[in-house]
């Protein structure tokens, strides 16, 4: 099974939302979900769990509910996303993976994402195509009432009166947990895909002298 260097493979992994119907493996399951357990937690909490689901009828049910929600925001890009009837929020991959991190841990909402870059990672080392979903997060939120919607704490916190605790059921969320995200995965039935361009001035040096 060959493997690409951690900085090749940092520089050339990209988003995939095209993928082939084949299921990936069990054991390059099994490698990505090991690589990200590996991640580093705040107070070594280890705050995560994470829902594989496999099952296409209910990936394809939390579509269907998360453009749903999501026409519900007060938010343009969002409405007209969330009525295009030729997106799949979830890109018909064959696995989505749900994110959620325990409430009384110290930093759970970091812990995940460490989590899923390494998820992210592993994937494409192993020719497995990936993409980080944040707008899952209208699965198991709709903010139908809200007069604005900040997305900030709305991608970050659970907001009880948006809470659809029902669907946090059907992806089996524990008991003192909440979802932050999904990743999907799959093989990409696309290649070579452009990486963004990085710019900008995002680094300042102090050094001794």
């Amino acid at each position: 099974m060959a493997t690409k260097t951690v900085l090749e493979n940092i520089k050339i992994r990209r988003s995939i939302r095209r993928y082939l119907s084949d299921q990936i493996k069990q054991e390059e399951l099994d490698l990505i979900l090991e690589a990200a357990i590996c991640a580093p937690t705040g107070h070594n909490d280890q705050p995560w769990h994470f829902t594989v689901i496999q099952e296409k009828e209910l990936i394809d049910y939390m579509n269907v509910e998360t453009k749903k929600n999501m026409t519900n925001a007060p938010i343009d890009w969002l409405q007209n996303m969330g009525k295009n009837e030729k997106l799949h929020i979830y890109h018909n991959a064959p696995t989505v993976i749900v994110f959620s991190g325990r409430k009384d841990a110290l930093a759970p909402l970091m812990d995940c994402c460490a989590a899923a870059q390494n998820m992210l990672l592993a994937a494409n080392s192993l020719d497995i195509g990936s993409c980080w979903v944040g707008l899952a997060k209208f699965f198991f939120q709709n903010p139908e009432n809200a007069e604005e919607l900040v997305l900030a704490p709305f991608f970050q916190t659970t907001i009880e009166d948006m809470y659809i605790p029902e669907n946090a059921s059907k992806v089996n969320v524990p008991d003192g947990y909440e979802p932050y995200f999904a990743v999907t995965l799959g093989y990409p039935a696309v290649k070579d895909v452009p990486s963004p361009k990085r710019e900008g001035d995002f680094v300042d040096y102090i050094r001794y002298i």
